[in-house]
């Protein structure tokens, strides 16, 4: 499925929409370049879970925890990892057993680890700076489903 969106209020509001159709243990893979708006659908994730505390890129503490909604929600950054293997050091299976949503930038440098995500890209309109392409793809997003 692909959105185009105008605004970053926009970017979160698709992410809030999403957010109703996650399901206890969803993974979400986010890829797309610096600046293309993965922290802005996060934001809107965590609204459309219920979480009211102000969402902010882990980049420098990898993993940010939100456990106050309909689902935990657990936002990783993954880009100062090298290796898949130091997804698992960071204790990757026991955020999985706690049954929320686990949402990953920067995804592709632990592309092997992950198993059946839901993959986000989100892509800059070369023509317009607010505007972003996004595909939701992966598990069952890849049938017809509707947001």
């Amino acid at each position: 499925m692909e959105f185009i969106t105008r605004s970053a209020a926009e970017t979160e509001q698709l992410g809030a929409r999403l957010a109703g159709a996650l399901q206890p243990g969803d993974v979400i893979a986010y890829r797309g370049d610096l600046g293309a708006g993965k922290t802005a659908f996060t934001r809107g994730l965590a609204r459309g879970l219920g979480i009211r505390e102000p969402v902010t890129s882990p980049t420098y503490t990898i993993v940010n925890e939100y456990p106050r909604g309909r689902l935990p929600l657990f936002h990783f950054d993954m880009y100062r990892l090298s290796d898949p293997e130091e997804l698992f050091d960071l204790g990757w299976e026991d955020y999985l057993a706690r049954e929320g949503v686990c949402a990953v930038e920067w995804s592709e440098n632990v592309a092997e680890a992950l198993e059946g995500p839901i993959t986000v890209t989100l892509r800059r309109d070369p023509g317009d700076e607010n505007t972003r392409h996004i595909t939701i793809t992966g598990g069952r997003f890849d049938a017809d489903f509707s947001l």
